[in-house]
């Protein structure tokens, strides 16, 4: 694996010369902050060696180097769900390669159902924590120390000082946002009532496919992390309609410019600026 982030690294930088320590991924539906960049180089991942390729609709599939205001930013438009079939190496491998590139910064977002009763369909949720029902973690097998420490620290796997600056900025924007908890499932199934019931039991305020495995190794690497998820469809019972991923993106791609409004103030507040010669 460390040959193979090495490779790729090398490869990513020899067409990029930004170096940045913001990075971005971006979910169903939610590929609108491309918009907001301005763009220095653009590769599809199918170009870069190593990297697996996005088979889900909604996700472009492209890396994306340039800047948000003047912070330098690398975005993945579209990430890798372990339900494609890849292993949990594959779908968090991206981010080793951040890493590998110096980002300190991940900024995640996802299209997710609400199971929280206080949640519409809409809603922008950002993520305060998390728990993994995937049944695995992409941190099994041996260690590498050059990655991480064997027993990563998750009492704050995503940004309190992140959380609170969103809030500021959503309060300035009159956005209204919810905070919870974010529950990551295997898919693709979308859930029956009676897990949505459980899920709910057990502490979840939102529940999707993905994230996880990407926070649990971006923390691994030493990378601060803030989530954001957009409520497309609703589980709480008497709510529970039948739903399809078209319909998802659709959900998120109408709430999708406060999410970006969101998180591109916050890039521009609290980035690395770009160093001008």
């Amino acid at each position: 694996m460390l040959q193979k982030i090495d490779e790729t690294a090398a490869f990513l930088n020899s067409i990029q010369m930004l170096h940045p320590q913001t990075g971005i991924i971006l979910g169903t539906g939610l590929g609108g902050l491309v918009n907001e960049i301005k763009a220095e180089t653009i590769i599809d991942y199918s170009d870069i060696p190593n990297f697996p390729v996005s088979t889900v609709e909604g996700h472009h599939g492209r890396m994306i180097f340039g800047t948000i205001g003047t912070v330098p930013i690398v975005a993945m438009q579209g990430r890798f769900h372990y339900y494609e079939g890849y292993s949990m190496h594959e779908v968090t491998f991206p981010v080793r390669v951040m890493s590998k590139l110096g980002v300190k910064r991940l900024i995640v977002s996802n299209a997710s159902g609400g199971l929280n009763p206080d949640f519409e369909v809409g809603d922008i949720m950002i993520i305060n924590d998390h728990i993994n029902m995937f049944g695995t973690n992409p941190l099994i097998g041996k260690n590498n120390n050059e990655l991480g420490t064997r027993f990563p620290d998750m009492s704050e796997a995503y940004s309190k000082k992140l959380i609170a600056e969103a809030l500021k900025i959503a309060h300035a924007e009159s956005i209204k946002v919810k905070q919870g908890i974010y529950v990551g499932t295997t898919g693709p199934t979308f859930e029956t009532p009676a897990e949505y019931r459980y899920f709910r039991i057990i502490g979840g305020d939102a529940i999707g496919m993905s994230t996880v495995p990407e926070v649990i190794v971006a923390r691994h690497s030493g990378i601060t992390c803030f989530g954001i998820s957009i409520i497309t469809d609703s589980g709480v019972p008497g709510q529970i309609t039948e739903v399809s991923h078209e319909e998802v993106q659709q959900v998120a791609a109408a709430a999708e410019p406060k999410m970006t409004k969101i998180i591109a103030r916050l890039i521009v507040e609290s980035g690395e600026r770009r160093v001008i010669y």
